[in-house]
């Protein structure tokens, strides 16, 4: 009779475990938020304001700190999207880490997952915008100019996307 009895507390032991770490993970996703990149424990929230339409996708391409990656080619972390919304449109946006970290937007009203850019000169034809808000009448903003210090999850910032 000792047997049974030590198997029966043994697996409700267990059971009592398995139950608290499958709860304490749910738990902790349930605190995370539902951002866009992949999952890590820092994030910063991301308003894009100044959006004519609802038309298709906002997206937000995430650089790392590293200049000459800036606006390259396969040179940004990755971007994350989410449905266009006007004048605004909110999301959040998942970071490897606490650091500095630069945001490109443009809102990709054909859902074509590619910035529609103009001949010759290669202007955007879509919506477009940088962290900081930095000036761009004549060129594209200096990566200094576009650094942004994500120190802490749960930051926010504000990018206005200009129309050509």
């Amino acid at each position: 009779m000792t047997k049974p009895r030590r198997w029966y507390a043994t697996a409700i032991a267990f059971a009592a475990a398995v139950t608290s770490l499958t709860g304490a993970s749910n738990a902790a996703n349930a605190a995370a938020p539902k951002c866009a990149g992949p999952v890590s424990d820092t994030w910063i929230n991301v308003t894009v304001d100044g959006v004519r339409n609802g038309n298709g996708l906002m997206a937000v391409t995430l650089y790392a700190d590293e200049p000459r990656k800036f606006l390259a080619k396969k040179g940004s972390l990755y971007v994350g999207r989410v449905d266009a919304t006007a004048p605004e449109t909110r999301m959040c946006l998942f970071v490897p880490k606490p650091g500095v970290y630069a945001l490109a937007v443009y809102h990709d009203e054909d859902s074509s997952t590619n910035i529609k850019r103009s001949g010759v000169l290669g202007i955007p034809e879509e919506g477009f915008g940088f962290s900081n808000n930095p000036p761009t009448i004549a060129s594209i903003p200096s990566f200094r100019s576009v650094r942004l210090n994500i120190s802490k999850s749960g930051l926010s910032t504000r990018i206005h996307l200009k129309y050509p």
